[in-house]
């Protein structure tokens, strides 16, 4: 995978945005950089974390709740001296650790599996992530952990409350989505443009979980080719 973005974004739902900033801001430190309307009563708040962005997405209708294969984000943090472990207002776990810690230089996803080889193949083979050591895969300067756990229940849906999704940035989306559903991964979404900001899709990796796949003008410094619209897809 052709990488624009050297670490992986993160893609939350909540339904309380007032509390939702009072964590990312207060508890975890995290600058806030500024929102985008998705549509469909949708709006992405976006907090700057070592290269990545907690992207938070806020719906105006409640959210419902659904599997989800992230288990915690562990998250370096300046002025940190031990590991941290708190809840965001939909109870994710997030570890707040100093730098460094464990090889944590920006973030550390930690996602269930039922089928880790299968996780492996999607990771190294498809998304271009290098093992670091069994179970544990980087790519850019992010980790992703895979627990094992064999009765994993599948997400059946991105739009409900909680850590929803991540995000890859790459030069070309059109390319990267034909690659991987070539290789057998489920394509969620399609390459859509949006507006001038982005054109996206989401795959699915072998457990259901959500993989947006990014193609954004402001990170690629390219312009977005024209295709097929889209609106209120978080991304």
């Amino acid at each position: 995978m052709d990488l624009a973005k050297q670490h992986l974004d993160v893609g939350l739902m909540v339904n309380d945005w007032d509390a939702a900033q009072r964590f990312w801001a207060d508890t975890v430190g995290l600058a806030y950089e500024h929102f985008e309307k998705l549509g469909g009563g949708m709006r992405q708040y976006r907090f700057g974390a070592h290269g990545s962005v907690m992207k938070v997405n806020h719906a105006r209708n409640p959210l419902p709740r659904d599997p989800t294969v992230h288990r915690r984000l562990r998250l370096a943090g300046p002025g940190r001296t031990s590991p941290l472990l708190v809840r965001d207002p939909e109870g994710v776990e997030v570890e707040l650790v100093p730098p460094g810690h464990d090889g944590v230089a920006g973030i550390e996803v930690i996602n269930a599996s039922a089928a880790p080889a299968e996780a492996e193949r999607f990771w190294v083979e498809g998304l271009g992530a290098t093992i670091v050591e069994p179970g544990r895969y980087r790519i850019g300067d992010s980790l992703v952990r895979i627990v094992h756990e064999p009765n994993l229940e599948a997400p059946t849906t991105r739009t409900a409350a909680g850590f929803r999704y991540l995000t890859v940035q790459v030069f070309d989306v059109d390319a990267e989505h034909d690659r991987l559903t070539a290789m057998g991964f489920a394509s969620d979404v399609a390459p859509v443009s949006l507006g001038t900001t982005a054109r996206i899709c989401m795959v699915r990796d072998p457990d259901g979980g959500y993989v947006e796949v990014s193609q954004r003008a402001e990170v690629t410094g390219r312009p977005i080719p024209p295709g097929t619209p889209g609106t209120a897809v978080p991304h």
